[in-house]
């Protein structure tokens, strides 16, 4: 119990430093469930409700947000801080899966760093995809060539591979 309590305090500081000062408490409310690695024993994955809503990387030690992760998120922070809104012919190449390239790009926070984990969003506030930014948030506007997002996982990916998943567990 002890090490749930430090376990769930450290995910609340990785993400009130990753995401905004405050975040991690309504984030990552009292009932989450902390999945740990079977190999090295360390936090793997972050469930709410038997949602899955984000992995914690080893390699940086920040979160991977999933689609739920990422709703949850924009549900919770200022509007545009995470956010990157692209023009409605490419949406559909998004929900797959693709990446976004900067030409794509309607509107994006200054504030975006390389690196920087993002949501992808249309202009009516639907979740595209999640995944990384390439470009910082000016240079997502200012540019007409290149990848800007790095594409993790779109709605309509998931969406396929939670069912294949789902009838997979079943037999």
């Amino acid at each position: 119990m002890k090490r749930w309590i430090f376990d769930l305090e450290r995910i609340r500081g990785v993400a009130n430093y990753q995401f905004e000062s405050e975040i991690g408490q309504k984030m990552f409310p009292d009932d989450v469930i902390i999945e740990y690695s079977r190999k090295t024993g360390r936090i793997k994955h972050i469930y709410l409700n038997g949602s899955l809503l984000a992995t914690l990387r080893p390699t940086n030690g920040f979160f991977a947000l999933t689609i739920n992760g990422s709703k949850r998120l924009m549900s919770l922070v200022d509007y545009s801080r995470f956010r990157i809104v692209v023009h409605e012919d490419v949406e559909s190449f998004i929900r797959e899966g693709r990446n976004v390239f900067a030409k794509h790009i309607v509107k994006a926070n200054g504030k975006i760093r390389p690196g920087e984990e993002v949501v992808v969003i249309n202009n009516k506030n639907v979740v595209l995809a999640v995944g990384k930014a390439v470009l910082s948030g000016e240079e997502m506007l200012a540019f007409n060539r290149g990848v800007a997002v790095k594409v993790r996982t779109g709605t309509e990916k998931q969406r396929l591979c939670g069912g294949l998943l789902k009838k997979s567990k079943k037999n």
